[in-house]
């Protein structure tokens, strides 16, 4: 685990926006949070260095790409050994269907999100790239019908009296 990063206000609101649009300008940044863009050049800076921005992602549509049916497989792997869950690791990442790969805790070892073309397209990949592996005990589908984003990624913040969030732990003003 690595150790959180001290936030303020004008960081946190730079963070919003820029997960809402990644292609804002450090000129629109800097006039929406009323900071000089070289301010605002600085603090994107010391964002990406310390960790806090990884880096910046397009999303597609995967039902535009051919892709309109998605699921979640879980995947138990028996045993469970670092010897045979490297290599499923790195093969289910290659899988061009592969859109997230999650190690989890519990019953199930993995969570696979995948998009693929349609029923008939999904039990092949089933088939042929997950239960044909002699480390993959079970697979369970579970089909995704819609799926909504969520607001932008803060740190915990308290809570003011009225419930909504407040200013981050450890932020300056």
């Amino acid at each position: 685990m690595t150790d959180s990063v001290a936030l303020d206000t004008v960081d946190l609101h730079i963070l919003r926006l820029l997960q809402n649009d990644a292609r804002t300008t450090y000129r629109e940044l800097a006039a929406e949070v009323g900071v000089a863009p070289s301010t605002c050049l600085d603090r994107v800076t010391r964002l990406r260095r310390t960790g806090v921005i990884l880096g910046h992602q397009l999303r597609l549509d995967p039902a535009r790409m051919g892709r309109g049916l998605e699921a979640f497989l879980s995947v138990q792997v028996r045993p469970h050994r670092r010897d045979l869950i490297g290599p499923f690791v790195d093969r289910i990442r290659t899988l061009p269907e592969s859109r997230a790969l999650f190690h989890l805790t519990g019953p199930d070892d993995y969570l696979v999100h995948v998009a693929v073309t349609d029923t008939a397209d999904l039990q092949r990949l089933v088939l042929d790239e997950f239960t044909s592996r002699r480390e993959v005990a079970r697979v369970e589908t579970r089909l995704i019908f819609q799926q909504w984003e969520c607001g932008p990624l803060l740190p915990p913040a308290a809570r003011t009296p009225e419930g909504q969030p407040g200013q981050a732990h450890g932020a300056d003003r």
